[in-house]
């Protein structure tokens, strides 16, 4: 039996997939004693016939599974479910296969038998991941919406500021006139809902921001690169 709401939406949840009834039902009691939500899936195929994993969350995968691997799996999980952290587990595995789990970014691999308490630590870690990668896409995904709202002349002004240039510095090299530079650079804060230039500078940081057209031709002001 799950544990309350409150609970569930505070530690998140838990896809468990492994060929193994025993194992599936251990792991599905433990867990929900310890507050986490929990699915089931006796196999890779199962899983990928309904691919739905909620944020946050982890994936516990084992990795002798029948006619797929569980490092087969955690390949396509790149693109299905690439927020989401994986704990491989194992009774039987090779030197090779827990590298390549490793080097594709699992976070753990633990050998059966584990005791609950390494789970738990192990689901713990890999969680505050999960939630951490949840954090960093909803702002990607806050500051590209924001990003639309700019029209082209304001997303050239929102590139040259991003990048230290003045008022008049931005209008030497487009030919407007700093009054207008003022205007443009005004409605950039207001829809990117910044509250200072060094904070639109770390909301964008990382941002795919198109260089203005004129770039190539522009002449640069002396002292800016």
């Amino acid at each position: 039996m799950s544990n309350s709401t409150e609970n569930l939406q505070s530690l998140g949840h838990v896809v468990v997939i492994d060929d193994d009834p025993s194992v599936r039902r251990s792991l599905c009691t433990m867990l929900e004693r310890a507050g986490y939500e929990v699915t089931l899936h006796e196999s890779a195929t199962a899983f990928l016939s309904n691919p739905i994993v909620p944020n946050p969350a982890v994936i516990v995968l084992d990795m002798r599974m029948p006619n797929m691997t569980g490092v087969a799996l955690q390949s396509q999980l790149k693109t299905l479910a690439q927020h989401t952290p994986v704990v491989f587990i194992s009774g039987d595995s090779r030197p090779e296969e827990i590298i390549s789990a490793m080097k594709q970014g699992a976070v753990d691999f633990l050998l059966k038998p584990f005791s609950a308490q390494a789970m738990i630590d192990v689901i713990q870690r890999a969680m505050r991941l999960s939630q951490q990668a949840v954090l960093v896409a909803d702002k990607t995904m806050l500051v590209s919406d924001r990003l639309k709202r700019l029209t082209p002349r304001e997303m050239e002004v929102c590139h040259w500021m991003v990048r230290g240039y003045s008022n008049q510095q931005i209008a030497q090299i487009d030919g407007g006139a700093p009054a207008t530079i003022k205007l443009h650079r005004a409605r950039v804060m207001e829809k990117m809902a910044a509250h200072s230039l060094p904070e639109l500078i770390d909301m964008l940081m990382g941002a795919d921001i198109p260089a203005p057209q004129r770039l190539a031709s522009a002449n640069h002001p002396a002292g800016v690169e």
